[in-house]
Order: structure tokens, then C-alpha cells, then sequence
């Protein structure tokens, strides 16, 4: 199964599948305090539940305001967030 971009619809939790809808591209969003995106397994919608470490990024994210992760340095990020 392949990986795409899915935005956050705003309203849902942003911890369930069901909050987030395909989009085509990188999302031009990075930093800020709400979810924007998450790069996940996926096709018409993300794999559900969402994998553990993308839950962990959710969270971190949203507590840090800066995309995830962080570490190590020079990651790919999963998790985009805006402002």
C-alpha cells in the first residue's frame, strides 16, 4: 500500500481516518499550532486505525507547533501542521 497526503478537515479528530481527505501533493502548510496533513498509507482514505507512530507525531505536533518528526534530524515529515 502506498503513501499519500491526507488534509485535515478541521472539525473532526484529527486522531481518526475519518477526518482527513486525499489531496494531491505536498500540502503548503508546515508549522502552527492545528493539524494540517499527515503523509500516510493509504488510497481513497488513510489506513484505519492511523499507525501508532503517526499518532505519536499527531501529538507531538500539536503540542510543539512544528512538523513531526523531529527527530532525527533531516527526517521526512509525516505530519504538516499550520496556523
Amino acid at each position: 500500500m502506498a503513501n499519500f497526503w491526507y488534509a485535515y478537515n478541521g472539525v473532526g479528530d484529527p486522531t481518526l481516518s475519518s477526518s482527513y481527505s486525499k489531496i494531491t501533493g505536498a500540502p503548503g502548510c508546515l508549522n502552527g499550532p492545528t493539524v494540517c496533513a499527515i503523509y500516510v498509507q493509504g488510497g481513497t482514505f488513510p489506513v484505519s486505525p492511523l499507525p501508532a507512530n503517526i499518532l505519536q507525531y499527531i501529538a507531538d505536533g500539536q503540542a510543539k507547533s512544528v512538523a513531526q518528526p523531529q527527530l532525527p534530524v533531516g527526517s521526512k515529515f509525516f505530519v504538516y501542521l499550520k496556523s
